[in-house]
């Protein structure tokens, strides 16, 4: 099979017209085109007015050999046709189930059922491991019960919310599956036919930014759940761990210990928390798991009307349904040394409550397949420093965020409302009395305020230095009635736990740590990625067998 890359087409384009450029591409002869299928399609709207899909396709040819080396000999230096790599993955240990069936066999657990969480019980399921996905939070149904009733009666449930839960942080959130990670194994392409096989929608197979929403993750990952368990593992939800268990004298690991008191004993224990998991971050320092303070970032989220955003990226092609709504990505390097950008952008979506602590004001992005309300948001972000804007001590970080987190929840009015302003206020230097035209999606509700109160001095100088600019690269950006509403400070985990090139831990052998949460991952697909290769260490350190080549 070939594949072939940056073929550009008009939107306007006929199926036929497709298949006329992958003749004309490859100069074949008529009928020697088997068959194609998208790999991958994009669009190039740097020109406005004549904007392109660009196409990546696999092509099965007529004597393949003599197309591909009559290619070359024609263009010895273009890179766009090239022999299609092998992309199916294959478990690294295919008798999982002899050793499950051997004496004193204890079967790995995984903590958290977020993206990372249950693609790695996935795939030890399907190595016939049977292993124990243990979540401190609710099943999704459950879980979104109690979210909306943050959303719309300003109750939280500490355990059961944005954060915590089946499906992880992302279950509410654009639902975005690309990364920038490095995937020579093409483990994303396996996470995605897994997504797919579970009722996502296939265009995420071939989209260059596919999303998928809410409401289909939910459906998702109980049919997820559901593999996993035919498959042989077992969840048990609301179900924290409070603590670990080791071999006495040593540091090897040797089960963990639940909040209700019970012990389980594992000699394979995967980490998979999440970025949220402070109680859980706290309890790995006291047991003496090694562990680094990371970078993240502080900000808001910044609302634009979508009709906004889509003219300033699409001109005359805004509204095309190839198109969808448009989205963007804003970076700027601040006079005073701080990197500026935008983050989790969510088009044709809305703001929501994301704390999972009593008394804090988090906020994140959210939006439907669809992608059909009226805003646009996405967190506009700067970055942090450990040993410069908090001490360099691996859970300072969260002390950090949630002092802002704070001073987010006094400044909305110390009922889960929001603080906001409009943007011309906020480059003014004025708190807000009222909003305009754009009207804030934040539920439970919003408190016009001055923005400069729950950030620090810092970030309020690079953000009004960033907006202006950005303007200009996207028109109406800095638009006076253009909504920010604070703070957003999960961008990231804020500490890492290292591991080794075995997936363990540097000082902790037994403990895997994977995800987000530990530091190894920064959105659901990359996160899905790092469950697989953890799930992969995990099996074959099971089965006595080397681990290597796995990207760890």
């Amino acid at each position: 099979m070939l594949r072939l890359t940056e073929l550009r087409l008009p939107l306007d384009h006929t199926p036929e017209a497709l298949e006329a450029a992958i003749y004309e591409r490859l100069s074949l002869a008529p009928g020697a085109l088997e068959r194609f299928s998208v790999f991958r399609r994009g669009h190039d709207a740097r020109k406005r007015s004549a904007i392109k899909l660009v196409y990546t396709l696999d092509c099965v040819v007529k004597d393949e050999a003599a197309v591909l080396a009559s290619y070359k000999a024609a263009h010895p230096k273009d890179s766009h046709v090239a022999l299609t790599p092998d992309m199916a993955w294959v478990p690294p240990v295919t008798y999982g189930a002899t050793l499950a069936a051997k004496p004193g066999f204890k079967r790995p657990i995984v903590i958290g059922a977020g993206p990372c969480g249950f693609m790695a019980a996935l795939m030890l399921a399907r190595m016939g491991l049977r292993p124990l996905l243990l979540e401190r939070g609710k099943v999704v149904r459950e879980r979104t019960v109690d979210t909306f009733a943050l959303w719309r009666r300003s109750e939280l449930t500490p355990e059961s919310n944005v954060q915590f839960g089946e499906g992880g942080a992302g279950t509410f959130s654009d639902g975005k599956l690309y990364s920038q990670v490095r995937d020579p194994r093409f483990l994303g392409r396996q996470v995605l036919k897994e997504f797919v096989a579970a009722g996502a929608p296939e265009e995420i197979l071939y989209l260059a930014h596919p999303h998928i929403g809410t409401f289909r993750l939910v459906s998702m990952v109980e049919h997820i759940r559901a593999e996993i368990e035919a498959a042989g593992g077992e969840y048990r939800f609301s179900t924290r761990v409070d603590g670990l268990e080791f071999e006495h004298g040593t540091r090897r690991l040797r089960g963990v210990r639940t909040a209700q008191g019970d012990v389980i004993e594992a000699d394979h224990v995967v980490l998979a928390v999440g970025h949220s998991a402070r109680d859980t971050f706290a309890m790995l320092y006291e047991n003496g798991v090694e562990m680094q303070a990371k970078p993240f970032s502080i900000g808001v989220r910044i609302e634009h009307p979508q009709s906004v955003i889509d003219t300033a990226q699409f001109g005359p092609s805004a509204g095309n349904p190839l198109l969808g709504a448009a989205e963007y990505r804003l970076v700027h390097h601040a006079s005073n040394g701080r990197g500026v950008y935008s983050f989790c952008m969510c088009p044709g979506g809305t703001v929501v409550a994301a704390t999972s602590e009593d008394g804090q004001v988090v906020t994140n992005g959210m939006s439907q397949y669809s992608r059909a309300e009226r805003n646009a948001n996405s967190g506009m972000v700067v970055e942090l420093r450990p040993g410069e804007d908090y001490p360099n001590d691996p859970l300072a970080g969260m002390a950090f965020q949630r002092e802002w987190e704070r001073k987010a929840f006094l400044a909305g009015g110390e009922n889960y409302y929001a603080p906001a302003q409009r943007v011309g206020d906020f480059l003014a230097g004025r708190p807000s009395t009222t909003l305009g035209a754009v009207v804030p999606s934040y539920k439970p509700g919003v408190t016009p305020t001055d923005l400069a109160t729950c950030l620090p001095p810092f970030a309020v100088e690079a953000l009004r230095e960033a907006l202006p600019l950005f303007d200009r690269k996207l028109r109406g950006f800095a638009m006076e009635d253009a909504v920010m509403t604070g703070v957003e400070t999960r961008t990231s985990s804020p500490l890492r736990v290292p591991r080794g090139q075995n997936g363990q831990s540097l000082n902790t052998p037994g403990l895997f740590p994977a995800g987000e949460g530990a530091g190894y991952a920064g959105g659901i697909l990359s996160a899905g990625i790092d469950g697989i290769r953890i799930a992969e260490a995990v099996a074959l350190s099971m089965a006595g067998r080397p681990v290597e080549g796995l990207g760890l």
